[in-house]
């Protein structure tokens, strides 16, 4: 038995399809099948229902499913536990949602360079259903992401909570009211960004519960082309506060919404069961520091 059939196994187990788990391992679908086929022949068991393009675990193949992915876990634990030397360089992945890793990242980087400089950080900015599945799967160490998260697989560390702003162009009408509230953003064209964005989630929660749907005049995948169309008239727009910048006031006005004014937790996650690396550690510890001298407001 060779681990590379137990990752095969949980590869087939996973999409549920021999030729997108062959793609997935990077081999050939023929190639992926035999191997599968010499396990079970080793084990005595049929591993896989083969229902047309389904492949589905049998009793037999769910049992050994868990110990396989065990094992693999284990296997790269005390892998990255061995290599975890002081002395030595330490590298690790970190994913963060767009509307956090151009604020974020790179004051944690700097500050890492500073007071960590063997901890050698790689970035990846998607959005929260990627970034989860990238932990899951060990892609990534840690990822910044927004809440409410449902992922038992993971734990979850709420890192800060902040207000969530309207903004407007510098001669929108709404720019020189003196309290706007949910209700005056409902005939209003909308600049968001694209459906898996959490904040995207997050406005249409916010104006739901305000009962309206926000009119989408353009989505972006960019939180500074968001910004260029709101600036520009084009629509309005709700932001976090950390992607307020200075240079922004001379174009957009931000305003906080009265009564039941949105907000989001931002939260750093990881593996439950995977190995958490001495550079895990220190980057989790510098973000923690950095988050308590972000404004409130």
């Amino acid at each position: 038995m060779e681990l590379h059939q137990l990752r095969y196994l949980v590869s087939v187990a996973e999409t549920q399809n021999f030729t997108r788990a062959a793609e997935r391992s990077a081999i050939s679908q023929p190639s992926l099948s035999q191997q599968i086929i010499n396990l079970e022949t080793e084990l005595g068991h049929k591993l896989f229902h083969r229902l047309g393009r389904r492949a589905v675990p049998t009793e037999a193949g769910a049992v050994f499913l868990e110990r396989a992915r065990r094992i693999l876990t284990e296997v790269e634990n005390a892998t990255k536990e061995i290599r975890d030397d002081p002395s030595l360089d330490r590298s690790i992945v970190v994913g963060a949602i767009p509307t956090s890793a151009p604020y974020l990242l790179p004051r944690v980087i700097e500050r890492c360079r500073s007071e960590h400089p063997n901890l050698l950080v790689h970035t990846r900015e998607d959005f929260r259903a990627p970034l989860t599945r990238g932990v899951v799967d060990g892609e990534l160490d840690l990822a910044i992401i927004s809440l409410p998260l449902k992922e038992h697989a993971v734990s979850v560390e709420t890192i800060f909570t902040e207000p969530l702003l309207l903004a407007v162009g510098r001669q929108h009408p709404l720019a020189a009211k003196p309290n706007v509230v949910a209700t005056d953003l409902a005939t209003e064209t909308f600049v968001l960004l694209g459906p898996g964005s959490t904040l995207t989630s997050e406005t249409q929660r916010f104006c739901g519960d305000h009962d309206f749907v926000p009119k989408l005049g353009y989505e972006c995948s960019q939180v500074a082309t968001v910004k260029a169309f709101v600036g520009l008239g084009l629509g309005i727009s709700i932001l976090p506060l950390s992607a307020k910048a200075p240079e922004d006031k001379e174009t957009l006005v931000y305003r906080k919404l009265s009564g039941r004014a949105p907000q989001r937790d931002i939260a750093i996650i990881r593996h439950l069961q995977r190995y958490q690396s001495r550079g895990a550690q220190q980057f989790i510890a510098v973000l923690k520091e950095i988050a308590k001298d972000l404004p409130a407001h």
